[in-house]
């Protein structure tokens, strides 16, 4: 019985390098987002443009249906939404083991090994809500900004009229 405690413990512990790994590029995505999320809202105030991949796709190809667009919403949502969901999961992976390492060294009287822990174990978790908050507000907001471009091509207008009023906008 203890060879399979043990065995489970040493294979948690490879799993936290891994963990905080996938954390940092995840806030880093998130960073990068909420950097281009910004200077698109920048763009829609003072040009009141929308130049989305919806509005590049109908461009360039006229025939492109509501489905393929549907498809092109998706698939500009899929990162933002896997972030949102899965950084909060992964924040309590990296909250979850370092609490063993940590008890143990509270039964041992090392508070310093035990505030050591837990400090990587808290910090991994603020890190992971904030790449999800950042992340998911974004893509509430994107997703809104794309539902309303897709019903403005398909609402009554057929998707090659709804770009004929302004090419030169559509070039740019």
């Amino acid at each position: 019985m203890m060879l399979i405690e043990n065995t489970m413990s040493d294979l948690v512990g490879y799993f936290m390098l891994p963990v905080l790994v996938a954390l940092m590029l995840m806030f880093c995505y998130s960073i990068i987002v909420l950097g281009g999320f910004l200077y698109e809202l920048i763009m829609r105030a003072v040009s009141m443009r929308q130049v989305s991949v919806l509005t590049r796709a109908v461009s360039v190809n006229i025939g492109v249906s509501v489905e393929e667009l549907e498809l092109m919403v998706l698939k500009e949502l899929e990162g933002l939404r896997i972030v949102s969901r899965v950084a909060p999961m992964l924040g309590l992976v990296a909250t979850m083991i370092p609490m063993g390492p940590a008890l143990m060294a509270v039964s041992a009287g090392d508070s310093i090994g035990m505030a050591e822990q837990l400090v990587v174990a808290f910090s991994a978790v603020i890190v992971a809500l904030m790449s999800a908050a950042i992340t998911y507000v974004v893509m509430l907001v994107r997703r809104r900004w794309l539902l309303a471009e897709l019903n403005s091509f398909v609402g009554g207008t057929p998707l090659h009229e709804s770009l004929v009023a302004t090419p030169m906008e559509a070039r740019a």
